[in-house]
């Protein structure tokens, strides 16, 4: 007997962001659909409301799949459908299900629901099961759910999940203008589309036994069902766009590795085993099992995230590493003028600035000193290197000393020469180079001095020192006439 290839869907609706839950959610069918050569994971775009039907967040929603490794590059991906081209299907499973006595109007209103239970709390009451009405206006096509007894999830997840039908009212299906509602098109979608597994979220386990007693009353053997753990915050409260940093777009804006990425959100309510964490795809992928997903909240630790991207970088070959970092190098982030920036110059400090980045937006404040006409000012940063009786007594003596024509212009040269100098003033190596660092770079911590101080070259160094000098100097004498 041949195996039913494995056909999970991802339906996300159109927000203008792509919620990090969702790419968790993406993930795994995707890894579940790559388990088989036949299996396929379907992209769904729910595109029925008309607010969110936008063109551009439909294309956002393929920009973030494909920047996780998920398109049609890769043969077990299909789509993108859009719920909006089965109208008809779904129109026609509706009249299916009243022709079969599984569905019936109803004409009543919300308060008129509400007078008779006098309760605003308590949901329908069956009141137009037997009245036999026909479509008409204001006549919605509600589902009638059996009595007694309850409906059985078998959830892949969770386990075995029980719904008392006495606590499943008899629920719309379809308006009175014939357009169905979200529990019935989701249901003949996946029909439609073959779909054997659904992996989401738990906020959607509510929905589940209504979508379960819409598959038996067609017939059908409803799909495997998982409900993965909810994402929650450090307060250990669901994720929320309107106090959480949850857009996946503001992550890859950030800098964030994609890889890393795939990794963390991949370990948000499953683990590989072993107690190994930083594992790329290819190995992760084969070891995936919903069953051995946990059913509870899982933690977005942004700063685990952030420590996981930091060895993804650090692991990266040095070319790679030059090539992702030119968008905020080259590209329109950068704070530079493109002309500025120097090619070559980068590459000669790109080692040093590989280890000390856990994102790669943060390259800029390591080396914009190299590629600014003038250093940055950090006022805190200044006020700590520049003390008196430490600040423009090194400075003129790095000054002097760095302009010696005589002096070598490398690294090693220059560390020697300023510990020299520090040693003359009474300063050991930490407190000398401070006042070198502020006056070259603008801030107290950056990539190793020397090697920034051969890179920006003796014209360069000599010439921020001076403006340093001077400004020490009217600082001085405003103090004197205060």
């Amino acid at each position: 007997m041949t195996e039913t290839p494995i056909r999970t869907r991802f339906a996300p609706s159109p927000t203008g962001m792509f919620h990090v839950g969702g790419a968790r959610s993406a993930l795994f069918n995707w890894a579940l659909a790559q388990q088989s050569p036949e299996g396929r994971m379907v992209l769904r775009v729910e595109d029925t409301d008309a607010a969110r039907n936008r063109p551009e967040w439909t294309d956002g929603i393929i920009r973030a799949l494909a920047w996780l490794g998920i398109s049609d590059a890769d043969p077990h991906f299909e789509g993108p459908y859009f719920q909006s081209s089965y109208a008809d299907q779904h129109r026609e499973t509706a009249q299916r299900l009243h022709a079969d006595g599984r569905a019936y109007y109803c004409d009543c209103t919300r308060d008129q629901v509400q007078e008779r239970r006098d309760n605003p709390n308590l949901g329908y009451d069956g009141f137009c099961r037997d009245r036999g009405l026909e479509p008409g206006p204001g006549r919605a096509l509600r589902f009638r759910v059996p009595d007694g007894g309850p409906t059985v999830v078998e959830d892949r997840i969770r386990g075995r999940v029980e719904f008392d039908h006495a606590a499943i009212e008899d629920f719309v299906i379809a308006r009175a203008d014939g357009s169905p509602l979200f529990v019935l098109a989701n249901v003949v979608d996946d029909v439609e589309m073959r779909i054997t597994h659904v992996i989401r979220g738990e906020e959607h386990l509510s929905n589940t036994p209504k979508q379960q007693l819409l598959w038996e009353a067609l017939g059908l053997t409803p799909p495997v069902w998982a409900h993965l753990p909810v994402i929650v915050n450090e307060q250990r409260k669901k994720l929320s766009k309107r106090r959480d940093k949850v857009a996946l777009e503001s992550y890859q804006e950030e800098g964030y590795l994609a890889e890393a990425m795939v990794n963390y959100l991949m370990l948000l309510g499953w683990a590989p085993g072993d107690d190994r964490e930083i594992m790329p795809w290819s190995q992760m992928q084969p070891l995936f099992s919903v069953a051995d997903v946990n059913s509870s909240s899982a933690f977005f630790d942004e700063k685990k995230l952030r420590a996981f991207n930091g060895e993804y970088i650090r692991a990266l070959e040095l070319d790679d590493f030059i090539h992702r970092c030119q968008p905020w190098l080259s590209g329109d982030a950068a704070p530079w003028d493109p002309a500025d920036y120097d090619a070559a110059v980068f590459r000669a400090v790109a080692p040093l600035a590989q280890s000390r980045v856990a994102v790669l937006s943060e390259i800029v404040p390591n080396v914009d000193f190299l590629f600014l006409s003038e250093p940055v000012e950090d006022e805190k940063s200044w006020n700590k290197a520049m003390k008196p009786g430490v600040g423009r007594e090194m400075l003129e003596a790095a000054q002097a000393r760095f302009a010696d024509p005589g002096q070598e212009w490398t690294a090693d040269a220059l560390k020697t020469a300023t510990e020299e100098t520090g040693a003359s003033l009474g300063l050991k190596l930490g407190k000398a180079q401070a006042p070198v660092r502020v006056a070259v770079t603008g801030r107290t911590v950056g990539l190793p001095l020397f090697e920034s101080l051969e890179g920006l070259g003796r014209e360069r160094v000599l010439s921020r020192i001076g403006a340093a000098l001077e400004r020490l100097r009217n600082q001085e004498k405003d103090a004197a006439q205060a």
